[in-house]
């Protein structure tokens, strides 16, 4: 099999999280997975999957099954699965430490105290893979927990299509020229 890129977008499944600021990973593959041509849904318990040629690149889109905080129980059988590469692998998140829309890829790092992070981190006994980062904001009342699982407000959700799209762009920098690039290229605040 020709090398694999792996982009998995975190979240949780089913209708009742489907727009909460929890599941922006959800919603950016769901972005790059309706832009591709001829995509191939994957037989997967574990994961919404799918296949696609970007270019010249086999890539797989994929949005665990397994619920946030053990996004790592999937993460980890995916990259066995199709023998990604490190460098050929991607998370996206949401941070609730970064402003609303902000974008900020990494080549590695901590967890930062997301849960699905700390899971994939766990279940793979390394902090070297690359990650992007989507600002959800933070709201000083609630509770975080009752902050990440809520719906985005009707402010943010007039923005979200534009920084859904902006992240799309993103990944397929990554899957074109590395996370260096990508991160000189994405890493500017938006307003």
């Amino acid at each position: 099999m020709d090398e694999c890129y792996l982009l998995v977008g975190l979240g949780n499944p089913g209708m009742a999280y489907e727009n909460t600021r929890h599941n922006i990973g959800f919603m950016i593959i769901d972005e790059l997975a309706q832009d591709v041509e001829s995509p191939q849904r994957l037989e997967s318990s574990i994961a919404d999957a799918v296949a696609a040629k970007i270019g010249t690149r086999n890539v797989v889109f994929a949005k665990p099954m397994t619920f946030m905080n053990k996004s790592g129980v999937a993460v980890s059988v995916l990259t066995d699965r199709y023998d990604v590469s490190r460098a050929n692998f991607l998370i996206i998140l949401d941070d609730f430490n970064l402003p609303f829309g902000q974008l900020r890829f990494r080549g590695s790092g901590s967890a930062g105290g997301h849960r699905g992070l700390e899971s994939i981190i766990f279940e793979l006994q390394t902090t070297k893979f690359s990650r992007l980062r989507v600002g959800i904001g933070q709201d000083d009342i609630a509770e975080p927990v009752d902050f990440v699982l809520g719906d985005f407000n009707e402010e943010e959700q007039k923005l979200l299509p534009g920084i859904i799209e902006r992240s799309a762009a993103g990944c397929l920098n990554f899957i074109h020229d590395g996370i260096s690039e990508t991160m000189n290229t994405y890493n500017q605040t938006t307003n």
